[in-house]
């Protein structure tokens, strides 16, 4: 049995939550929520948020018991990508992609 919380089209890098979500992968959950906690990244805040949706929806909907849940995958995949300009000089104009991202956190219970 796993649990599942996704998040769509959040407007930070893939490449600056991967970084987190290497510090989660295979973690009890508690101790997910204690690194989310101190870790000083922009995508901790997002992430504690969304383990906790995760563990919410093991207790909620599929009856788990939450002292046994771990992180057993978590990854992020790139949304669609804001393209924007910025002025430069001499007339030119250079391109700002502001990127987003989906990311996923599965939750099991530990054998």
């Amino acid at each position: 049995m796993e649990a599942r919380a996704t998040l769509s089209n959040v407007r930070i890098s893939p490449r600056k939550v991967q970084i987190v979500l290497d510090l989660i992968r295979n973690k009890p959950a508690d101790v997910a929520l204690a690194t989310l906690r101190l870790t000083p990244k922009a995508a901790s805040p997002i992430l504690e948020k969304l383990v906790k949706s995760a563990i919410a929806n093991a207790d909620h909907n599929h009856s788990m018991d939450k002292d046994r849940l771990y992180v057993a995958e978590c990854y992020v995949a790139p949304g669609p990508i804001m393209k924007r300009i910025m002025p430069r000089a001499h007339g030119r104009a250079y391109r700002i992609l502001k990127r987003t991202s989906h990311i996923t956190v599965v939750l099991r219970e530990q054998d």
